[in-house]
């Protein structure tokens, strides 16, 4: 069986999330269901990009892991695109037996049994601002699936106060799992400099918005990666 893959990467630190700051070798899957407006991960999303995915085996994946991160166990994330269209269940199982850890951010269209073997679960169902619209009973899917992995968190990304209202809306039912919001990167061409006053004002809107509403529940954090690197490709 051959896996789609868009590349491979890292090891760097995750920049978002329950993990951020987290040493992480990156495997970003070829493929997604979803076509959100702000994606900044096209190259493995849109059907034109396929001739530059690869077909590689669980064992040559593997043996990319080991080589970046020098047979030294840390994090794998497994992104995309939408990881959960693929089997990944094979490569979890091999490297958790050599002491590595998985997690996996999907929107949670797809519900996948090796959700339950991950160390990290992480559900990102996209709010209005991505032209996307939710199916709920997916998502539930999903969660249940998920629901042996050693942790399941929520994360979701806001652009604007509808986006806002609706993540206050998706926690109200969805209240047991832990929330992470963080503020939208509206540029994600690679060439354009990112300006970090801009997105400090941004998450600086985001945390005044809670504050004032006294919304406590969620962990509200930068896109760290963003204002490290910028809008590199692959980051």
């Amino acid at each position: 069986m051959s896996l789609r893959i868009a590349e491979i990467f890292g090891p760097t630190i995750q920049g978002e999330g329950a993990l951020i700051g987290e040493p992480t070798v990156f495997v970003r899957a070829g493929g997604c269901d979803y076509r959100c407006s702000w994606c900044d991960s096209l190259h493995a999303v849109d059907s034109q990009y396929r001739h530059s995915w690869a077909p590689m085996s669980t064992e040559d994946i593997w043996r990319q892991i080991c080589k970046l991160s020098k047979d030294q166990p840390l994090t794998v994330s497994l992104s995309g695109g939408n990881p959960a269209i693929q089997d990944f269940g094979p490569l979890i199982q091999m490297g958790q037996a050599a002491g590595y850890r998985f997690a996996c951010e999907t929107q949670g269209s797809i519900a996948r049994p090796w959700f339950a073997d991950l160390d990290t679960l992480v559900l990102s169902p996209k709010p209005p601002s991505s032209g996307e619209t939710v199916d709920w009973d997916a998502f539930d899917a999903c969660r249940a699936f998920g629901a042996q992995a050693r942790q399941q968190v929520m994360k979701i990304v806001i652009f604007d106060e509808i986006d806002y209202h609706w993540a206050r809306e998706v926690h109200a039912h969805h209240p047991d799992i832990p929330l992470y919001l963080q503020p939208g990167n509206p540029e994600v061409d690679p060439a354009t400099p990112v300006d970090p006053q801009a997105l400090a004002d941004r998450l600086g809107w985001l945390t005044d918005l809670a504050m004032t509403d006294h919304w406590f529940a969620p962990r509200i954090l930068p896109q760290l990666h963003v204002l490290i690197w910028g809008n590199k490709r692959g980051v």
